[in-house]
């Protein structure tokens, strides 16, 4: 049960990894279009790295965040958070193949494996948590000026890579939970005699003739 719940939440946590880095390259994080007459109609979007437009003839046009510090706080943050979540998410896959009962090296005893899928598991949990702030983080802001009337410009709604990174973050955080979890119930004590189980009699029984009581 320990190791199916470990391969389990391991592989969760891969696949929230992946999903990261998938939604940290997804242009789409605010998307608007805007009809400026029949013939012609234009597509913003634009995610941490740069904002494009796209015209309905299908031609687009990028343009890269060139200087960091002249972007507003909350994209300068929800980057920060995004990298640091893949770098995590990296140390805690090398943690997990380490730590996995599956897995064989050297002479690591059984304890030590365990508190190396601990470790791994409170990194994902870590990890998903910065994924889960910068994309929250993100979208706020975005209904925010959306619904400010008093803003003049453009106003954007979310998109897909918004959604992708809420999937990621409940997958590593689901992921690194089953991990620690499955620590903790194999690290429990599983031969300690029940003094009332059906095993302790004959030893009660015993205790009982040298003491010269009447075991019932």
């Amino acid at each position: 049960m320990s190791m199916g719940t470990e391969l389990l939440g391991f592989l969760l946590c891969v696949g929230g990894w992946l999903l990261t880095a998938v939604s940290l390259a997804n242009n789409y994080w605010r998307v608007t279009s805007f009809a400026g007459s029949v013939i012609t109609s234009t597509r913003q979007y634009q995610n941490l790295w740069q904002a494009c437009a796209e015209a309905s003839t299908g031609i687009r046009n990028c343009r890269r965040f060139e200087s960091l510090l002249a972007l507003e706080g909350y994209v300068q943050t929800s980057r920060a958070l995004m990298i640091i979540a893949l770098l995590l998410g990296l140390a805690s896959i090398l943690l997990s193949v380490l730590g996995l009962k599956c897995t064989k090296m050297g002479s690591m005893t059984e304890q030590a494996k365990g508190k190396l899928t601990f470790t791994a598991g409170l990194l994902f949990i870590l990890s998903g948590v910065c994924v889960l702030t910068a994309v929250t983080w993100y979208a706020a802001r975005i209904v925010q000026e959306f619904n400010d009337p008093f803003y003049i410009g453009t106003k954007f709604e979310l998109g897909a890579g918004l959604y992708l990174g809420w999937a990621a973050a409940a997958l590593v955080i689901l992921g690194g939970g089953m991990l620690c979890g499955s620590f903790r119930r194999a690290s429990t004590p599983r031969n300690k005699r029940n003094l009332f189980s059906p095993m302790s009699k004959p030893a009660i029984a015993t205790w009982n003739v040298y003491n010269r009581r009447t075991y019932i």
